[in-house]
């Protein structure tokens, strides 16, 4: 086991704050993993799993146990077909999340497409339920391989032991802290037709008389994305992000009947997007840029993208606390107008 002391974890995550870890270790197999969470019970110290470093901000101080990266590699398409006719995928959770969807795509296998782009490791996708563009990873994996750190055993999960809901799922709510993600596998619909529900899909293949193929959908995504500023792109400073930092709320109808009335008091209309309303869900962006927080607004060496109104970036040198002050200077502010508390995003971590 590669054991490491006092690493620097800025380096490691998209946002680039954060102390260092006293211990680290990368473990690239299921054995590795064992190790090092017998090291950190040997000696009693907090353990944290680290994945593609992408949706989360470390506190300054760091971590002062061990930090865990999860770097078990493997794509692996099965020859056969399910029982059911979809197409099987077993992965690594520390392959690079883009990485497999293009997989996916070229082996034409719908239902991960509208995911292209998205920063992180396959690991981390199960614990968030992580969604865009009209699809979240629970609609295609079929089970999770997790080493249990209450008995100390590896087990597999089916997708309903997961307890999928929007941006979330048992392993970040009642059994956080318990399982480490080591695999999952995942079931695709062989020759599916993409989804193109979202506006800004529908709005990208405007005109086309035919159906875009599943590549042609995985590009529109990562172009939308980048123009977002929600792609990845070396050298980009308005790419040095955790992501979307705020989920779009879901509200009661007495809460979007009272969003209403106070926007109609300032003479707004709350937008209404086909894919949210059914579930009363509103866009967070939107509640930020009417609260005051325009795009590119800045709060010493942090602020908010140029291209999207929910990614806090650093802007260099920033400290984890300005990330956190701007995060919670816009949650208050939205608070007081609407009445509603954003939730964050990302997780984080020492705070």
């Amino acid at each position: 086991m590669p054991l490491q002391e006092n690493v620097a974890l800025a380096p490691l995550t998209t946002i680039k704050v954060g102390g260092a870890a006293r211990y680290f270790v990368e473990a690239k197999g299921v054995g590795e993993v064992q190790e090092a969470v017998a090291f950190a019970n040997s000696r009693n110290l907090p353990l944290f799993v680290l994945g593609g470093g992408s949706n989360l901000v470390i506190a300054d101080t760091g971590w002062p146990g061990l930090v865990l990266k999860i770097a078990i590699p493997g794509i692996e398409k099965h020859s056969a077909y399910s029982d059911d006719g979809k197409i099987i995928f077993d992965v690594g959770a520390g392959e690079s999340w883009d990485r497999l969807v293009w997989h996916a795509v070229m082996a034409q296998g719908g239902g991960v497409e509208c995911l292209s782009g998205i920063p992180g490791s396959v690991g981390g996708t199960p614990v968030q339920n992580v969604g865009a563009y009209g699809q979240e990873v629970a609609d295609t994996i079929e089970s999770v391989q997790v080493f249990d750190l209450q008995d100390l055993e590896v087990r597999d999960l089916c997708r309903e032991a997961c307890g999928f809901t929007y941006r979330s799922s048992i392993f970040n709510t009642t059994e956080r802290g318990r399982f480490i993600i080591l695999r999952v596998t995942f079931a695709l619909n062989p020759g599916a037709k993409p989804n193109i529900s979202y506006t800004d899909l529908k709005r990208h293949f405007e005109g086309r008389e035919y159906t875009p193929s599943l590549a042609e959908t995985r590009e529109a995504v990562r172009h939308i994305r980048a123009i977002k500023g929600m792609l990845i792109v070396p050298g980009d400073p308005d790419c040095q992000s955790a992501g979307s930092f705020f989920k779009n709320p879901v509200l009661s109808e007495e809460q979007h009947a009272e969003l209403k009335s106070r926007a109609g008091a300032r003479g707004l209309i709350v937008p209404s997007y086909p894919a949210l309303e059914k579930s009363k869900k509103v866009s967070a962006a939107w509640l930020v840029e009417r609260s005051g927080f325009a795009k590119g607004y800045e709060l010493g060496r942090v602020a908010i993208s140029i291209k999207h109104a929910l990614a806090i970036i650093n802007r260099g040198g920033a400290a984890a606390a300005e990330v956190l002050a701007l995060k919670d200077q816009i949650q208050q502010r939205v608070e007081e107008i609407w009445g509603i508390r954003l939730e964050p995003e990302p997780v984080l971590v020492g705070f």
